[in-house]
């Protein structure tokens, strides 16, 4: 009996990557590979690449060069967004035999390695408590910072029906919080809905609406939006429908009006402010996160006065910082008004100051609410307990057993806050306490 192939994946970047990886698994799986054990030679790695900072394009680099030396006897695929911008470079790589620059021809581009069946969708999402599900691929932004475009220039939207068989498919196998993701996730629909009456538009607030009527324990969460497409019919559903998390990534980048221009993004400050402003009246204590860029070129002292201040008027409980790291073929790759690392790294850490007053303040806000949380394993530092996310998308520690409880919704009163985690007591039935073990005999601010 001829032994099955063996096979080993690596994943850099986004959540987009991380579930094509998982499809590209599932794929491979399908058609008769298994994964290798740890030390176990492979016979195919396949590397997912990010190439959306020059850290990104070293990391994935690396990434190849340590496969390779690990893998020595094994052929390398690499695929991603630098495959997909540098494949010249890519080829040179030690060990590397395919460089698939198209991801819609990934199952072709497999074909020489034995791969003949394509499947629907993926049924898991390995190493995750959290499955993420890609809806949606392509931008067809030309912000002057950003190469994604470049790299993923099509627009592509999965239908309703293609989405709604993998949702239910992953909750089916135990997933009780599913991401929905995309390259431009706003943009969900678009090109499903051209040359469409509006009465038949699939845009991104129709798909949720189908999704929270599925059966079945689980919630519903958005990854990053423009705050210009959290309009008024997506904010409405995400206010009509419980299944949804209070929560929303909102790109602001930058504070300032005159680098928002620069950047060619979409909106201005006193527009950004008045969408999270409507979001706020509408939900209940939302969420905010975002993503903010520090030290794009020509950002003066008042530029990033003006981003702290709508970082705090908003009060985004989490912020991703960016230092601005130029790519080669954008606009802004060009200008030669850079700002001198060390003044990016006090920016830095100014807003990294902020951010823990901001998100000290809106915990604290959520002092003696019941919360959604999403177990996801036990709190090494605490026997007895757990650590899990709530649907409003912060760390929370509360009483439990791990084993019962991984990926387990459960009720949670938020009691006290302790570095950066909110410390909760279990509000779960009688019933639910036998059946799970949940201990509730003492609060636990007391311990």
């Amino acid at each position: 009996m001829t032994a099955p192939r063996t096979c080993r994946l690596v994943t850099l970047g986004c959540k987009v990557n991380q579930y094509e990886t998982q499809y590209v698994k599932e794929t491979l799986e399908a058609n008769g590979y298994i994964e290798a054990d740890e030390g176990q030679q492979a016979d195919l790695c396949v590397v997912n690449t990010c190439t959306v900072t020059a850290e990104g394009d070293a990391k994935s680099r690396q990434a190849v060069r340590r496969l390779h030396q690990a893998q020595p006897k094994a052929d390398i695929v690499v695929m991603g967004c630098y495959a997909t911008r540098d494949p010249d470079a890519v080829r040179r790589l030690p060990g590397v035999v395919k460089v698939v620059a198209d991801k819609t021809r990934i199952v072709e581009d497999l074909q020489p390695f034995g791969v003949e069946h394509p499947i629907d969708g993926i049924s898991r999402f390995d190493e995750h408590q959290r499955a993420f599900v890609k809806v949606q691929d392509g931008c067809l932004l030309n912000c002057s910072y950003c190469i994604i475009p470049h790299v993923r220039p099509a627009l592509r939207s999965r239908t309703p029906e293609e989405i709604v068989a993998e949702v239910t498919r992953l909750v089916e196998n135990g997933y009780r919080e599913i991401v929905l993701t995309g390259i431009h996730l706003g943009h969900y629909g678009f090109d499903l809905s051209r040359g469409k009456p509006k009465a038949q538009w699939c845009r991104l607030w129709h798909l949720l609406e189908r999704l929270a009527e599925l059966p079945g324990d689980y919630r519903l969460r958005l990854s990053s939006l423009e705050a210009a497409e959290a309009r008024d019919d997506l904010v409405r559903v995400l206010a009509e429908q419980p299944r949804i998390c209070p929560h929303l990534h909102l790109c602001l980048q930058s504070g300032s009006d005159r680098i928002l221009a620069r950047m060619k993004r979409r909106y201005r400050s006193a527009g950004f402010l008045e969408r999270c402003r409507r979001i706020r009246e509408a939900l209940d204590k939302p969420a905010f996160s975002t993503d903010v860029i520090v030290g794009f070129p020509g950002e003066t002292d008042a530029d990033f006065e003006a981003t702290c201040r709508v970082v705090r008027e908003v009060g985004f409980s989490r912020i991703h910082l960016f230092s601005y790291s130029p790519r080669a073929g954008t606009e802004a790759a060009n200008w030669r008004e850079s700002v001198p690392s060390a003044v990016v790294a006090e920016r830095r850490a100014r807003l990294l100051e902020i951010e823990r007053d901001l998100a000290e303040a809106y915990y604290r806000s959520l002092v003696g609410k019941s919360l959604d949380v999403l177990v996801e394993g036990a709190d090494v530092s605490r026997p007895g307990f757990v650590r899990g996310t709530a649907c409003r998308y912060m760390p929370v520690v509360c009483r439990g057993h791990a084993p019962a409880l991984i990926r387990r919704r459960i009720p949670v009163r938020a009691v006290d806050l302790a570095n950066g985690v909110l410390l909760g007591e279990p509000e779960a039935g009688e019933f639910e306490n036998r059946q799970i073990g949940i201990r509730l005999s003492l609060p636990l601010a007391e311990e």
